[in-house]
């Protein structure tokens, strides 16, 4: 036979300790959103426990990569889709034309821009598809908001995303995913005046600040 003993109302939770343990549930989530979440998340930080832990700086850089994509660039994904719409589009006798073009030679820049404060500037390289550019930039001081990209008029490419972040100094290889502008964008969120140096090597035929 099967015990189905039942539990006795003596061993059930009484209706004060059910409220006891939903307030202490309450006030847990409660703290763990003002001094956790908030900082972290939106750089909001009532209590000062965030600052003193850094999530708060986390929180402020996270909110400012934000605002720059909303300001700075369009949706990316629906660009993602249009790239290869867009070069389907092209006759034949086009692609033959760009194929037969001379490859530019070799060359090395180098550019400085200057920030004020919360001010943005941009360079552009001009590049064409699979050309590729070792790359290196810095800051005088603090970290500059980036975003390096690229468009193309001919290819009526708006925006297209390569990386996007905050530092206060970048290398690597840029390759150009189609023929365009390629380059990168810095905005100055400190307090001070920042200098913005580049340095490229490689194949690119322009180079410009925007």
């Amino acid at each position: 036979m099967y015990n189905n003993q039942q539990p006795s109302p003596e061993d059930l939770p009484t209706k004060g300790q059910l409220l006891k343990s939903t307030i202490v549930a309450a006030l847990a989530a409660t703290f763990i959103l003002v001094t956790v979440v908030l900082p972290a998340e939106y750089g909001i930080d009532p209590t000062g426990f965030g600052s003193f832990v850094g999530l708060r700086k986390m929180g402020e850089i996270k909110a400012s990569l934000a605002d720059e994509s909303s300001v700075e660039a369009p949706s990316e994904e629906p660009l993602k889709s249009e790239v290869p719409e867009v070069v389907e589009q092209y006759s034949q006798q086009t692609a033959d034309t760009l194929t037969a073009e001379s490859e530019p030679a070799l060359r090395s820049e180098e550019m400085s821009i200057t920030l004020a404060p919360n001010e943005g500037k941009e360079i552009k390289l001009t590049m064409a598809k699979g050309d590729s550019v070792n790359y290196s930039w810095w800051t005088n001081g603090g970290r500059a908001n980036f975003d390096t990209h690229a468009d193309s008029k001919a290819l009526n490419i708006k925006y297209h995303n390569y990386e996007k972040g905050s530092k206060e100094r970048s290398e690597g290889v840029l390759e150009a995913a189609f023929d365009g502008n390629h380059g990168w964008f810095w905005r100055n969120r400190t307090a001070e005046t920042m200098t913005v140096s580049l340095k490229v090597s490689g194949s690119f035929t322009d180079i410009k600040r925007m």
